[in-house]
């Protein structure tokens, strides 16, 4: 299934459900962690709170870069993993990119002393209890909006 959108800077966004057996190949990637029956954001330092992620490395598969991101950001250890989702976004000003999307159950939260652009873990029941001025941009987008969806249609959540 696919979805077409218009992100906030008027780019095309194509959302392309996915299934586990599908090959994650993006050069990003979002994570929806769960952890204690809560989602698990982080707290970035300019944007606000969103949903952990960021780019792949080079020699870095999709799956590894996304497990790194949700340590680097929350402290967060995974217990199980689930992609369900890609989307593109095609711009005009700057390289276009695909980002993979995977559900995540954490294990345990690590307390760290840099958690890098972030200042780490913060916990809420649903996207509607953050206050509208300390969400990022990214939390009102309608891909990743539309993933949150996805994750709860399929039971994670």
């Amino acid at each position: 299934m696919s979805i077409k959108f218009k992100d906030r800077d008027n780019n095309d966004v194509l959302l392309k459900f996915k299934e586990e057996n599908d090959f994650a190949d993006a050069t990003h990637v979002l994570t929806i962690p769960i952890y204690t029956n809560k989602l698990l954001f982080t707290q970035h330092k300019k944007r606000g709170i969103e949903f952990p992620g960021g780019k792949v490395e080079v020699n870095e598969t999709s799956q590894e870069a996304a497990i790194r991101e949700l340590h680097e950001e929350t402290g967060a250890t995974v217990k199980e993993m689930h992609y369900i989702a890609q989307y593109h976004v095609a711009r005009s000003d700057l390289p276009s990119f695909n980002k993979d999307v995977y559900v995540v159950l954490v294990d345990f939260i690590e307390e760290k002393e840099d958690y890098l652009e972030t200042t780490g873990p913060v916990l809420f029941a649903t996207i509607e209890e953050i206050p509208d001025t300390d969400k990022s941009f990214l939390l009102k987008d309608d891909a990743i909006l539309s993933c949150v969806d996805r994750m709860m249609n399929l039971g994670y959540y």
